[in-house]
């Protein structure tokens, strides 16, 4: 009996640590979720249009990252209202790394064409996703 218990408790913990997110898809989550907040309190109209990358490819990936990373510093909260979280949501961005895979991309951010900020997020998800 008590080695069916064991077993019984062996074998829920360990479904249960195959069934966990590895620590970086949570990450990945939580920034595309603060990319979704930060759509509803960035200002759009009058603002600066940015290079968005669209659909880079694999040797790219860190340099399109680069782009969007330079490009959320030039972003506005809407009303200065939202200035508090707007701030805390742009800090936890920023902290998103891509590892450099040592390869040269051709193509710069101000090859890209630019856009709106609400555009630009939506580009910045895509990637993310």
């Amino acid at each position: 009996m008590k080695r069916m218990i064991v077993f019984c408790m062996l074998f829920f913990c360990s479904s249960m640590v195959l069934t966990a997110a590895s620590p970086r898809t949570v990450k990945y989550k939580q920034i595309l979720k603060t990319i979704d907040q930060l759509e509803i309190m960035v200002k759009d109209k009058g603002a600066e249009l940015l290079h968005t990358p669209e659909n880079p490819v694999e040797g790219c990936l860190y340099t399109a990252v680069t782009c969007f990373k330079k490009g959320i510093q030039k972003l506005q909260p809407a009303s200065s209202q939202d200035n508090t979280n707007f701030n805390k949501a742009i800090r936890l961005v920023n902290k998103f790394t891509y590892g450099d895979p040592g390869e040269q991309c051709k193509s710069t951010c101000e090859s890209y064409k630019e856009k709106t900020p609400k555009e630009f997020l939506k580009g910045f998800a895509n990637l993310m996703q």
